[in-house]
Parts: structure tokens; sequence; C-alpha cells
């Protein structure tokens, strides 16, 4: 059986002409123990809650989990799929990508960041325990990891975060083969790695990985502790392979015609390529149906359930919000309306969380030990411990980049809402998994505050400059920058509704007046909208993100007070923006007049909305002063701006 897995992996990569054979045939025997022997689950039903959670870290060996759901039964991927691997248009990707394949829990290829998916993947799994009792939800998540991912920094945020929460249903399978792609291991480094783990409070066991009857025992043993597990499988890399096992050569291409000949003579394999012998899968299918009877027992238990806990597990399942706290924003930004706030909209996010966050059971927050600064423990939020995983409310410490991806595997795992914080600065430590987070279409808030200038003395280190441009780079994910409370509601209301988008709401240190005043649609789902109008003939169009907003109101009252046409756009999000017709978008900003741009950050990008009028912003670090002197030192005040906008009034504009 395991032979099988070795025998599609180099057919399908030499068929490709590309990819890494040599992971797949190094852990074929501890995948055939886990996958025939311990994980649980039903090929006939890959969205089953309660099933077992398969993380391929190690992505690039993705002929192994390939192999793994053909030969156990899921409808796809097919032996055609297999043959057209890595192939435009085939579901079987270089790397493995949750949207193509049903059995992919998580997209995976940069070492590391599966690793420590499965961490919140594993918490997700212990919170929902909690909520709904072992009845309902009782499983694991099983992890494939390589040299290359525990050498990654990012392990060590994931592994002591595992540990320290004391993930017991979380087991890690290291593929040690001590082979990277420039030779061996000990070429770059000489750590204990079974110390490592043992260090952060995990239980850690040994075996041969090339032994089913050896791997099966330390899975059990595993299993059995109450710790987060370690399984060290010593394996050989191309096992099989008569001159490049064990060598480096296996690693990331074809073994070449001469090379799989000589292995399928070494492994007794003599099946034609692309061809499963009829016994071999007539065993991988039953072991593929072993969770069909333990699917069927947990389908009655959850029909069993009180009425009330269903109806709650079965809507969390559904992923959606309640409507119950959509219509808490919407009183909320009622309550705005009658009373206006003057403050950050950091705290205006507070605001809302404290709203929502009672009648949204399903989002789970945290923050990278900045709680007090990102103000993203909304009142009544108890946090997830070891002690209570019933908690809401993560402590991730100074972990950005394990938050980050923590918060995708919250996700992905389904039945969970994540948010968390940190700097916006500090957007650049976990970009990675921000970026896995849009590539994967999944729901995760990032709530970057301290978003400009604006911060003030802690200087340039923590001021962002680049950080919102770089962030709009990313495709699908919607960048948020809200002007005032009204705003900052009205963007938590669109990332909660949003399925298939991350979302980042980038928020401000100091205090903004309140803008909007009166009762409207979200203006905010637009992306861009008209503020305030010109009252004089418009001459100019000043469109402003975040706290610049307030002071592009300031620039046009100086100019209408000089008989100058100016409009007001506030711009929360760009993306969004992009989404609307061409008609509106044209008018919004229409040719033939000025636009003017007005944001604390570098100018790149905005271009596509200006033209050839004037870019507003700094294009180079920033200083360490109050926030008002360094918006006067860069010239992001309502006369500076008013100054530079007069000598260009009268011209001819796209």
């Amino acid at each position: 059986m395991a032979n099988a897995i070795r025998a599609l992996a180099m057919d399908a990569v030499e068929a490709a002409n590309s990819g890494h054979p040599g992971m797949p045939m190094g852990m074929a025997d501890a995948a055939t123990a886990l996958f025939t022997r311990h994980l649980k689950f039903d090929p006939a039903a890959p969205h089953w809650p309660d099933r077992d959670r398969f993380v391929l870290s190690a992505g690039h060996g993705s002929m192994l989990i390939y192999a793994l759901l053909h030969l156990t039964g899921y409808a796809r991927p097919t032996l055609g799929d297999i043959r057209s691997f890595r192939q435009f248009g085939s579901p079987c990707a270089g790397h493995p990508e949750n949207f193509e394949l049903e059995g992919v829990e998580t997209t995976t290829g940069p070492l590391g960041q599966g690793l420590a998916t499965a961490v919140g993947m594993a918490i997700a799994e212990r919170h929902l325990n909690a909520v709904f009792g072992d009845a309902l939800v009782d499983h694991r998540t099983w992890v494939i990891a390589g040299d290359g991912c525990l050498m990654e920094g990012i392990s060590h945020e994931a592994i002591g975060l595992a540990g320290h929460l004391k993930l017991g249903r979380l087991n890690v399978l290291w593929d040690d083969n001590r082979i990277s792609i420039d030779g061996p291991t000990s070429l770059a480094t000489s750590e204990d790695q079974a110390a490592r783990f043992a260090a952060a409070g995990w239980h850690v066991v040994a075996c041969d990985g090339l032994d089913f009857a050896d791997v099966d025992r330390a899975l059990a043993e595993a299993k059995a502790d109450p710790r987060p597990s370690l399984i060290a499988c010593r394996t050989t890399i191309g096992y099989g392979a008569p001159t490049k096992a064990g060598t480096s050569g296996s690693h990331g291409s074809a073994l070449g015609a001469g090379e799989v000949a000589g292995a399928r003579a070494a492994l007794g394999w003599d099946a034609a390529p692309f061809e499963v012998p009829a016994d071999i899968l007539a065993a991988w299918r039953e072991a593929g149906g072993r969770g069909r009877d333990e699917h069927a027992a947990w389908a009655d238990r959850l029909a069993a359930a009180d009425p009330e806990l269903r109806a709650q597990f079965e809507r969390r399942v559904a992923g959606n919000p309640p409507a119950e706290a959509f219509a808490a924003i919407d009183a909320h930004i009622a309550g705005l309306l009658a009373k206006p706030q003057t403050i950050a909209t950091r705290k205006a996010s507070e605001l809302v969380l404290d709203a929502v966050t009672p009648l949204a059971p399903g989002m789970i927050g945290g923050s990278a030990d900045l709680t007090g600064s990102n103000n993203t423990k909304a009142k009544g939020l108890q946090p997830l411990t070891a002690d209570s995983y019933g908690g809401r409310y993560i402590y991730y410490g100074i972990r950005e980049f394990g938050m980050a991806a923590a918060m995708n595997g919250i996700a992905l795992h389904g039945q969970c809402l994540p948010y968390g914080g940190t700097f916006l600065v500090f957007s650049d430590y976990m970009r990675n998994a921000i970026r896995m987070s849009a590539l994967q279409r999944v729901r995760v808030i990032y709530v970057l505050t301290h978003d400009s200038i604006g911060l003030g003395e802690d200087g340039p280190t923590h001021q962002p400059i680049e950080h919102l441009a770089s962030l709009r780079a990313i495709p699908n994910l919607a960048v948020y920058r809200p002007a005032d409370a009204v705003e900052t509601a009205e963007c938590w209301a669109l990332a909660l509704a949003d399925k298939t988008r991350p979302s980042v709401l980038a928020l401000s240190r100091q205090n903004v007046s309140q803008l909007r005043t009166e009762a409207t649609e979200n203006r905010c789902a637009r992306g861009g909208y008209r503020l305030i109008a010109a009252t004089a003939p418009r001459q100019v169009v000043l469109i402003a993100t975040g706290s610049e907003v307030h002071i592009a109101v300031e620039t046009a009252k100086l100019l209408e007070g000089e008989g100058v046409g100016a409009d007001v756009v506030s711009m929360p999000c760009w993306e969004n923006f992009d989404r609307q017709d061409a008609a509106y978008r044209d008018d919004l900003l229409p040719h033939g007049v000025l636009k003017v741009s007005v944001e604390a950050g570098v100018t790149m990008g905005w271009e596509r909305h200006v033209a050839d009028g004037l870019m507003i912003g700094i294009n180079g670090f920033g200083a360490s002063a109050p926030a008002e002197a360094l918006y006067d030192h860069f010239g992001i005040t309502a006369p500076k701006i008013a100054a530079r906008i007069r000598p260009l009034l009268g011209g001819t504009y796209r």
C-alpha cells in the first residue's frame, strides 16, 4: 500500500518533469499508518465537521496527499487529474490548494505555515469541544512537517503557543530525513529538535518512519498523551531510488526514467505507470471506508442532541454571523448619529466589538501582546486558556506571524470567525500569512492599529509608511481605513459579512471627530463616496482615507472660502471602489477636474485615482515627534495642501 504512494508520486513527477518525489517516497509508510489506522475521515463526506484535520505542512511533497486522496476514495483527484499533475487546469497543483480539492484542509507550500495553521485548527477544535461537548466535537489535527518547516522561524511561534495552550489533540509527524535542497541539513543546522519541542511542553516520541508497525506504535503513544506530540519519523528521502535515495537529488526534480525503473525494481513494483493493482486499491478503499460508521454514529448523536444546541451547532457550521449581530451594528450606528463621538478609530472598533461579540458566539478575538493598544478585547470576552478552552480571547504573545497563521487555521477549521490585532507596521512580520488568507479565500479580520505618523513620538520604526500600499497590492484582500466612528462600524459590518475575503482594518491611534451625522445606507460598501459636494463650481476633488479625510475637509473649506469648488471623497476601501461600475466611479472622480489624494503614507498607487493630478503623502520614513508637528513637517495640513493646489487650478486634467 505504501509503494502505491511511491509509484504514483514517481509517475506524476516524471510525467510533469517537475515536482518533489523524494518526500512522498520517504513518508509513504508513515502516511499509510496514519490514514489506515488513526485518521478519522470519510471520503464520502469530506466536510463532516467532526473529521480529523490533516495538514501537509511540507506542501512541496504534494503528491503524497494527492495519492492518499485518490487511493482512499475521494471523488477527486482521479487518475486523470494525477496524470496532469502541475498542469494548467489540474486540481493537482504544484502545492496543495484548499479550494481545488476536498480533503485538502489548507493551502501549504510556504514552509512552517502549515504547522502554524494546524495550531489554529487545534485551538478551534478544543474551543468547540468546550462549547458543544464530546458528542459533537472530538477530533484531532495531524500534521506532516519536514526539516524545512522546523527551521522556519514561525515554527518557534507555533510550537510555543501550542505547548502553552496544551493542545493535546495536535500531533505532528516530522519527516526526519535530514536533507534539504542544498544538501544535508547539517550544512545549516545542528538543533536538537526533540529537545526544542520538549522544552515547549510537547510530548516527543521517535520511530522508524519506514517501518509501518513502529510508526503505528508511535502514533498510538502520541494519541494517548495529553500534550501535543511530535512524532519523529526517521526516514530516507527518495526511498527506493537506487542512486538518489538519501540525497538532495530526489528532493525537487524528476528522478529520470532510469532512476524510476531502478526504484520500481527495488520496491518490487511492476504495475504500469499510473496503475494501481486491484487488490492494493481495494485495500486502500477499505481503509478509506473505516470512518463511515463513525460518521453515521456522529450524525445520530447530532440528531438526538438538544434541539437548541443542535440548532446553534448547525448555525455555526453554516458560518454566517447571526442577523442580530448586524442589527446590533445598525443600532450602534444609530446611537452614534444621535450622539456623535470624537474618538480614535481603534476605540470606535472596540465599541463595535462590545456591541457585536455577545451576539456572534463564533467570533474569537486576540492580540499579539497589544490588547490595550489595539482595543481588541470586548467587554465580557473571557480568555481562551489551557484551563478554559471555552474562552473567546487569545493572548497570542509577541507572535505576529504565528497569530496570523493560527487565525487562518481557526477560520479554515470552520464554525469560528477569528480576528486579531497588532500595530499596522508589524503587518510586515505576518505578511505571508495575510497573503495566505487571501489566497485561501478565508474570513480572517486583521485589526491593525496605529496606522500612520499620527501615532507620534514612537518614531519611524513604528510609523507605517509603505504598509497600506503593500497590503493593497495583495489580491483578494479588503483593506479598510475608516475616517470616523461611523465608517469604522460600517467597515466591521462588511468584514463580518465577507465569507470569501480576509479584511484589514487600519485604525488610528489619535482621536478623530465624527464626520458622518446623517442616516444612510452603508456607504463604505461602495469603497468610496462623496462625503462633501462642492458649493462653488467644482474645480478640485479631494480624495482621502482615514484620519486624513478630516484634513481634506478642512482643505475644502479653505478653497470654498476662496470661491474654488471642492468635493471631498472618502475612500475607505480601494478594493470595494474598484468593484463599482464605471458610471459610479466616473461620477465620483470626473474627468477634466483636478484630483488630489491625501494620505499619510507612500503615494504609490494613488495615480490610478488622481491620474495627472496631485498626490499628497510621505515618500520617506517618519520621525519622532508629536503627531501635529509631524503632519505639519510633511505638509499634510489644510493650509499647506491648499497652497499646493492653487497653482494647479485652471489646468487640463484627465
